[in-house]
């Protein structure tokens, strides 16, 4: 026989894609909590009778997350035991979850971890990129320019960063094409990125290599189907980043140098020619080059 819940806010991890991925632990929780909050219960619906749990449930999202918490809350005054869920994955990672959590434990009220799944971390370890030093950023902005000026703001944290660090965010599939192209516009052609897309699902699949090839082979495609998980090599403060370090290749500030003094050409003329090679913009190459020069200050 289960040993009874303790009272308590409980978050409980969902598989992302494979039913399979659910603990054992997870499945008592849901069984034996008073109600599960959830992200949509269409989709909650779906898993818990697949598992055949009959636990009441509530909605808990976005739109109704503030006004939602405050009911729970009295609830778990009173000696509940409630259950959190999002549709897929980890509460409060890019779902509801972190504003619920908070409120409980400034309340007095026991909060309890129950892991699982998490998309970020699956793409992370199969990445084939560096997972010592790992950043998650959520989902990059819908627009255009906010989406530029976000990855302009990592570029510029990776500059500045004392190790290599992993970047990783999540995409939608209509918008990741044009993700893919603003990441070549800002980190050149050569940035090594990873796209995780269906992690888990029947047509799970990796696509590893420098943002313009992923670009050029998601252009290719008729469609683009499925969730994203895309994640970009790290760069440190010395100036080379995971993927330089590992072929050898120099960093933008020594190749400008190299042909400034072996071709006797002037330092403009070096960085258009660095810029045209590596497919950047020339307003790009020199923030780069003058990145390393504050450097060696």
């Amino acid at each position: 026989m289960d040993k009874p819940l303790a009272p308590g806010l409980y978050l409980v991890a969902t598989p992302i894609g494979n039913l399979e991925d659910i603990t054992l632990r997870a499945l008592r929780v849901l069984r034996s909590v008073d109600r599960i909050a959830c992200e949509d219960t269409r989709q909650t619906a779906k898993l818990l009778g697949h598992f055949g749990i009959r636990t009441p449930t509530v909605s808990y999202h976005l739109h109704n997350e503030n006004a939602r918490a405050s009911e729970l809350i009295e609830a778990l005054r009173a000696g509940g035991r409630i259950a959190v869920v999002s549709d897929a994955g980890m509460p409060g990672i890019a779902d509801p979850g972190a504003t619920i959590a908070a409120e409980a434990i400034a309340a007095g009220i026991d909060v309890f971890p129950i892991p699982g799944a998490n998309a970020a971390l699956s793409a992370l370890i199969a990445s084939g990129l560096p997972s010592e030093h790992f950043s998650f950023h959520g989902f990059l902005p819908a627009k255009e320019g906010q989406r530029r000026s976000a990855l302009e703001s990592l570029r510029s944290a990776m500059a500045h960063a004392e190790e290599a660090t992993t970047h990783i965010v999540y995409e939608t599939p209509h918008r990741i094409v044009d993700a893919l192209a603003d990441v070549v516009a800002v980190f050149g052609s050569e940035k090594r990125v990873t796209l995780a897309r269906e992690l888990t699902k029947l047509h799970e699949e990796f696509l590893r290599g420098t943002a313009s090839e992923l670009l050029a082979e998601l252009r290719s495609r008729p469609s683009v189907r499925g969730e994203m998980v895309l994640l970009l090599a790290g760069e440190s403060a010395g100036g080379a980043s995971e993927a330089e370090a590992a072929t050898g290749q120099p960093t933008l500030a020594e190749e400008v140098a190299a042909m400034m003094i072996g071709e006797k050409i002037s330092e403009m003329d070096a960085l258009k020619r660095v810029a045209k090679s590596r497919g950047i913009g020339k307003s790009e190459a020199y923030r780069e080059w003058q990145r390393a020069q504050t450097r060696r200050r």
